[in-house]
Order: structure tokens, then C-alpha cells, then sequence
């Protein structure tokens, strides 16, 4: 995703609306959703789209993006956005310049001895220290905050949607770790949880960053998530579907009751607001209960002969009507 233009990537412009922005999600993410979508590449182009939709609607990560590019987790709060231009044009003149900091290390291995005035591109974050020795060969920056990292969290989509407690154990430079997580209610596919001050460490004292798990919903074998909305396939016998029926439907929390209207087809979707995914910021998902007409695999006679005789009393051609 580092080479990735998430504007390009959910394929609306810059001055997109954060309308615009949702409706080109759910349009993409229907389409390559590899519970619908087969073709080799959907699951990538899926999670691209997930990761440029978690970061554009948001309106602090989109201004940071718009400001500092495709790297803007790696750039330290504060950072003058003028001077990050500045140091990235240096790069066309052979000059090294800072990627960002990264977790422990010589601070000299990122900028190098002939990078840009640091005083400049931090925004004086290290003044007041003595000996700033960027082109003079000292150290004496001052304290270099930590970098943010990410790592990837596998949950169900009943996790997902109930939230709750998970331990998880990651492996790092350092070794293994292991981490209490706080899974809040109604996360949805791309979302990053914030695991305060578990990132890389600092240099000089300096705070550690931050550690992002980048959700990831498990396929599910009853429902497709969308956002925030979901799809659950609804078995219903014939005479259910003909007649019409309330019905019960397994939502992720529970169960629920659904109104089948009278004629209603195979592929039908019958909508229930407000049952999707839950928002705790916002609106929650609705849920889609799409229609699966089922016929027994055996009929007894008394059940043969009522088919029998609806054969022989109906004029629908279900052939005809298309």
C-alpha cells in the first residue's frame, strides 16, 4: 500500500466529499469482495480499497495524507508540512533526506551527514539543545520520538461485531510480545485499533510510538460484510415465499425477525436497519437477508400430491415472466 494513491485507489478525486468517498467504497468493495469475487487478485485490491477508505474517511488521518503523502504515519506530529516538501524536493538533488523515523537506531543513518537543516524540517523541535552538529558530525538532536508501527488482527465477524477482550502475541526485532487488546464493538474490515505507546522505541528518552492492528474479518460462511453493512443468505420453503411469512434470521448478535412480502423470489434482499455492524460514532450497518427458495429433498405423498395439484391449478410460467 506504501506506493498506493488512496484517492486513485477508491477512484475519486481529490476534493472528493466524505459522501463521495463512502459511496465509492461500498460500490468497490461489493465488487471485489472475495466472498463474491474469485479472481485471484480481488482479496488485494479488496484490502486496498479497505485501507484507502480507512484513511480518507477519517478527517484527521486524510489531512495528514494530503499533507505528507503515503508515509504521513512515519512523520512526527508537529512536522512543518512546508518543510517535509521541501525535504522530499531535496531528493531530486542527490541529497539523502529523512523517510521518518524508525524504531531505535543512529539518527545520522536516516537523515545522513549532508541532509536537510533538521531545525527546519521538524519545526524547531530539537532546538534549545547544544551542539546540533547536523553537518558537523555531532549528535545532540535531542530526544527522537518513537515511530508508529502496524500489525494485522484476524477476527470473526461475530468478534467484530460484539467487540470484547483478545490477547495476541507478535513477533519483533525484539522478540515475542504479548498485548491485551480492547476490540471495540462494530470494527469493521481495514479499521486500525491504537495500542498507545506500544510502537518503536524512542532515542534519547524519548517516547515510544504508537502500535496499529490493521482488522482483518475473517470469511465467514453465513455472512458478507460491507462496510458496515451485512448480507445473510435466508432459506425459505416455497409456500414462504409464495404466501408470505415472518421469519427468523441469524444476525452476528443474535437473532432477529424479518418480513417475507408475499411472491418474493430467490436473490431477493430484504433489508432490517440498523441490525448491520454496530457504529458506536454513528449510524450502524443494515443488514440484507438475501432470499433462498429451498424445496424438500424428499416429499411425502401427501406433500407430493399438493404439488401435484398446484401443477395442475397454476398459470405461472416462471419462464415466461422474465
Amino acid at each position: 500500500m506504501a506506493a498506493t494513491d488512496f484517492y486513485e485507489a477508491l477512484g475519486v478525486p481529490r476534493t472528493a466529499s466524505q459522501d463521495e468517498i463512502q459511496r465509492a467504497y461500498r460500490k468497490l468493495a461489493r465488487a471485489y469482495h472475495p466472498d463474491v469475487n474469485k479472481d485471484p487478485g480481488a482479496e488485494a485490491r479488496f484490502k486496498e480499497v479497505a485501507e484507502a477508505y480507512d484513511v480518507l474517511s477519517d478527517p484527521e488521518q486524510r489531512r495528514r495524507y494530503d499533507a505528507f503523502g503515503p508515509n504521513f504515519r512515519q512523520v512526527p506530529e508537529g512536522t512543518d508540512p512546508d518543510a517535509w516538501a521541501r525535504a522530499q524536493q531535496a531528493r531530486g538533488g542527490g541529497r539523502r533526506t529523512a523517510p521518518g523515523p524508525q524504531p531505535g537506531g543512529d539518527p545520522d543513518e536516516w537523515f545522513g551527514a549532508e541532509g536537510i537543516d533538521i531545525e527546519d524540517l521538524f519545526g524547531g523541535m530539537f532546538r534549545g539543545r547544544a551542539g546540533r552538529g547536523a553537518r558537523g558530525g555531532g549528535r545532540g538532536w535531542g530526544p527522537v520520538p518513537g515511530a508508529d508501527q502496524e500489525a494485522a488482527i484476524e477476527l470473526s465477524v461475530e468478534e467484530a461485531y460484539r467487540g470484547g477482550q483478545r490477547t495476541i502475541t507478535l513477533t519483533g526485532p525484539d522478540g515475542q510480545r504479548t498485548y491485551d487488546v480492547t476490540i471495540p464493538p462494530g470494527v469493521t474490515d481495514g479499521q486500525r485499533i491504537r495500542l498507545s505507546g506500544q510502537g518503536g522505541r524512542g532515542s534519547d528518552g524519548a517516547g515510544a510510538g504508537d502500535l496499529y492492528l490493521v482488522v482483518r474479518l475473517a470469511p465467514h460462511p453465513r455472512y458478507r460484510v460491507e462496510g458496515r453493512d451485512i448480507t445473510v443468505t435466508l432459506p425459505l420453503a416455497p409456500h414462504e415465499a409464495a404466501l408470505g411469512a415472518r421469519v427468523p434470521v441469524d444476525i452476528p448478535g443474535g437473532e432477529a425477525k424479518v418480513t417475507v412480502p408475499p411472491g418474493t423470489s430467490c436473490g431477493r434482499r430484504l433489508r432490517l436497519r440498523g441490525k448491520g455492524m454496530p457504529n458506536p460514532q454513528g449510524q450502524p450497518g443494515d443488514l440484507y437477508a438475501e432470499a433462498r427458495i429451498m424445496v424438500p429433498p424428499t416429499l411425502s405423498d401427501a406433500e407430493r400430491t399438493a404439488y401435484e395439484e398446484l401443477g395442475r391449478l397454476s398459470t405461472f410460467d416462471p419462464r415466461g415472466s422474465r
